[in-house]
């Protein structure tokens, strides 16, 4: 009888899990256990032949240096927006706890580029490190500093498209930042101002600790998100040199 009822427990979870589980091996499970297949053949993606060749493509993979390349590239790219984006959104959100006129408007700017479409962005950023009129070289002029080449070099293409989506992603962590800081109990500031805690003290002692889950999680979702990073890169690399033919 127990068996019998545990049973049909399991079929009527079953029911109300499959519809959700259907798209999600659909698209999901399956497409990662295709991809692993092909991974280790030698089908070029265009011709309906392709042979088994094991982990010969790994093989290859680790002797080509520029797989390292892309690899130290790639961590560059992540730590270069990850650090900034938690950091600077922190400051934002800290900038934006108190409620003044016209807050919600900044907030909502501040956030808008997350929400506006990644080649838009692209686009506009584009044009703003020309290295002849865009806005990024007059501001360093004005302030006496050399122009760069921007995305036109290789020398400074990395820092370019980390600036848009550090830039991007600000508003994202700020809006998650105040959330976090709007649950931390505030007995605490009354408790650590009790014990002479000030400023730096109260803010690593409380507020730190109590904004560390979505820290983490912030960390987690940005590192994802530049590891996936391929809009920004390939429009901001490419538009230029097309836009340069015109």
């Amino acid at each position: 009888m127990t068996k019998k009822i545990q049973f049909k427990k399991i079929g009527t979870v079953s029911v109300f899990v499959l519809p959700a589980m259907i798209p999600l091996i659909v698209f999901w499970i399956y497409p990662i256990l295709r991809t692993v297949y092909i991974s280790f053949t030698d089908w070029d993606y265009m011709m309906p032949e392709y042979n088994f060749v094991g982990v010969q493509n790994f093989i290859n993979l680790f002797h080509d240096s520029r797989f390292y390349d892309a690899l130290w590239n790639t961590v560059v790219f992540c730590l270069g927006t990850l650090v900034p984006t938690i950091v600077l959104g922190l400051m934002l959100a800290l900038l934006m706890q108190k409620a003044f006129k016209g807050s919600g408007i900044v907030k909502f700017i501040l956030f808008s580029p997350w929400i506006t479409p990644t080649v838009a962005i692209s686009i506009v950023w584009v044009w703003i490190y020309d290295p002849d009129t865009g806005i990024a070289n007059q501001i360093l002029r004005f302030l006496h500093l050399p122009a760069l080449e921007w995305i036109n070099s290789s020398d400074t293409a990395m820092l370019a498209v980390i600036i848009v989506t550090i830039w991007k992603s600000l508003g994202y962590a700020m809006i998650f930042y105040l959330s976090a800081l709007e649950k931390v109990p505030k007995e605490l500031y009354e408790a650590s101002a009790l014990d002479g805690a000030r400023g730096w003290q109260r803010f690593r002692d409380v507020t730190l600790p109590g904004i560390s889950p979505t820290m983490f999680f912030l960390s987690i979702i940005t590192m994802v998100n530049s590891l996936q990073a391929y809009d920004q890169i390939q429009i901001l690399t490419q538009s230029y040199l097309e836009i340069k033919k015109f």
